[in-house]
């Protein structure tokens, strides 16, 4: 039989939707329209715009693309993918979801356990 463990922990964010949300949190800083920035790196739209939902993880060269086209340096990039996930760990923690924003030792979320 197997059964259904629901920790109630919130989840941290995923990679791809940290860096989704800092990317359109970054175009839209610098007034740029989607299909500008897509055009620069040579990407389509609809990739862009899944990527910024973060509902695609994008392989390191057209992360690096996007980037590009923002005239964003990758470091500055990915330290501000940082502070998105601190701001959420700090946020999550304040808020008395969880003590710690490291795992502790269960994972989170529904998790299905087989016998």
């Amino acid at each position: 039989m197997a059964e259904i463990l629901d920790f109630k922990r919130a989840p941290e964010p995923l990679w791809r939707e940290a860096l989704g949300r800092k990317l359109r949190e970054t175009r839209e800083e610098l007034g740029e329209r989607l299909v500008d920035v897509a055009d620069r790196a040579g990407i389509s739209v609809q990739y862009l715009s899944e990527i910024e939902r973060g509902r695609k993880e994008p392989s390191s060269e057209m992360i690096a693309a996007v980037a590009g086209a923002l005239g964003v340096d990758l470091a500055d990039l990915l330290v501000g993918i940082a502070g998105l996930v601190r701001r959420h760990g700090a946020y999550v923690r304040s808020a008395g979801h969880f003590q710690t924003s490291r795992p502790t030792g269960r994972p989170s979320g529904p998790v299905l356990m087989a016998a």
